[in-house]
C-alpha cells in the first residue's frame, strides 16, 4: 500500500482525528530510502501519525508515549494491526529515554513530537480545553490522574502570577487587567467552569483579542485558555527537556520531526535546531575557536512545513501546524 493510500485511509476511517501534515511526516521520517527499526512517537495521541509510520515501515517497532490514558486506550485499538511491534506507555515524552531503556533500546532511528492538544481532546467537553462548552469543568490537564487544574490556578494564583501566565503564554496585551479582574471576581465566586472564565475574558478583552497593530485576532478567551493550558501542563518546559532528550537518544543518521501549533512552541524548536546545527558557539570576533562545539544536527527544513490548500480544506485545524525536521550527525 502506498503512503498516499495510507494517508487517505486515515482521513476516511478516523474523521474525529485527522493527523496533520501526514505527507510531510512520512516524507521526512519514513521515506523508502531509509531503514527504520525503532520509532518513538512521544505524543502518540490517538495514533494517527503512528499508524502511518508503521504502515510505511512494516519492519519497524514503535514506542508510543502519551500523558492521556484515554487516548492510549483508543490508540491500542487503532494500532492493533501492528501486533507486538507496538509498545504503548503512559508517560511524559521528556522521559522517553527511560521508557526506551525499559525495552532495551539505547538508540532509536526516528522520533516524532506532535505538540499540543488534539482535536478530540478539544471536542470533549469534560476535558475543559474549550470555551465553547460553557458548563464544562475548568480542567485542561492532559493527564487527569495528577496535577493542578486550570480552576486551581485561576482561583489561587496571585494577580502577578496570573498576569505572567497570560502575558508569557498567551501573549495577551491586557494580561495585567485580566488578572486583576479575575482576582476581584473570585473573592465572591470561584471560577469553576469554562463559561466562568470565558465571560470575564469577553468582558475585559472586548470580545476579540487585538494585536499591538490593532488588528482583530481570535476570540478573546482563545489566548487565555491557551495560556492556562500551557501553564497547567508545563508544556514549554516539557518541550525544552524533550528536545534535548530526543537528540541524545537518536542514533547517528536518525531523524526527528516536531509539529507545533503556536509561535511560542515553534520559536523554541527553531532556536533549538539552529543551536544544535552550529559548528562553534564562541562569541563573535573570537579569532580561534576555543569551545570545541561541533554540530549535532543537520536541519532538514529551512522554514517550517505548513498545510497546503488541499489539507486545509479537509482539516481546517491544520492551519496553525508547523513542522520542523532535523537529522542526527
Amino acid at each position: 500500500m502506498t503512503q498516499t493510500m495510507d494517508i487517505q485511509e486515515n482521513r476516511t476511517t478516523a474523521p474525529q482525528h485527522i493527523p496533520v501534515l501526514p505527507e510531510a511526516v512520512c516524507s521526512f521520517l519514513a521515506p523508502e530510502s531509509r531503514t527504520v527499526r525503532r520509532i518513538i512517537d512521544g505524543t502518540v495521541g490517538y495514533g494517527g501519525h503512528s499508524s502511518l509510520l508503521l504502515k510505511c515501515k512494516p519492519e519497524a517497532e514503535l514506542l508510543g508515549l502519551d500523558r492521556d490514558e484515554e487516548a492510549l486506550a483508543a490508540t491500542r485499538e487503532r494500532l492493533a494491526f501492528a501486533g507486538d511491534r507496538v509498545h504503548l506507555m503512559h508517560s511524559d515524552y521528556s522521559r522517553m529515554a527511560d521508557r526506551a531503556a525499559s525495552l532495551g533500546w539505547d538508540k532509536v532511528d526516528t522520533i516524532l513530537l506532535d505538540i499540543g492538544v488534539s482535536s478530540r481532546q478539544i471536542d470533549d467537553a469534560e476535558r475543559g480545553f474549550s470555551f465553547r462548552f460553557a458548563e464544562a469543568p475548568l480542567d485542561m490537564r492532559m493527564d487527569r490522574s495528577r496535577g493542578r487544574t486550570a480552576a486551581d490556578l485561576v482561583n489561587t494564583q496571585s494577580e502577578e502570577d496570573l498576569a505572567t501566565i497570560f502575558r508569557d503564554y498567551g501573549e495577551i496585551r491586557e494580561a495585567r487587567r485580566l488578572a486583576r479582574r479575575i482576582v476581584e471576581l473570585r473573592q465572591t465566586k470561584p471560577f469553576l467552569t469554562c463559561g466562568d472564565l470565558a465571560s470575564v475574558c469577553d468582558d475585559v478583552l472586548g470580545g476579540f483579542h487585538r494585536s499591538r497593530g490593532g488588528r482583530k485576532g481570535p476570540p478573546a478567551p482563545t489566548l487565555a485558555f491557551q495560556a492556562l493550558r500551557i501553564a497547567v501542563n508545563g508544556e514549554l518546559d516539557e518541550l525544552r527537556e524533550g528536545l534535548q532528550t530526543a537528540v541524545d537518544l537518536l542514533a547517528p543518521g536518525g531523524r526527528m520531526a516536531v509539529i507545533s501549533f503556536h509561535s511560542l512552541e515553534d520559536r523554541i524548536v527553531k532556536n533549538f535546531i539552529r543551536e544544535m546545527a552550529m559548528n562553534c558557539k564562541c562569541p563573535p570576533g573570537t579569532p580561534v575557536c576555543i569551545c570545541s562545539w561541533r554540530a549535532v544536527l543537520k536541519p532538514l527544513t529551512k522554514k517550517p512545513v505548513e498545510a497546503d490548500e488541499r489539507e486545509l480544506a479537509a482539516n481546517p485545524r491544520a492551519a496553525c501546524a508547523k513542522l520542523r525536521a532535523a537529522e542526527k550527525l
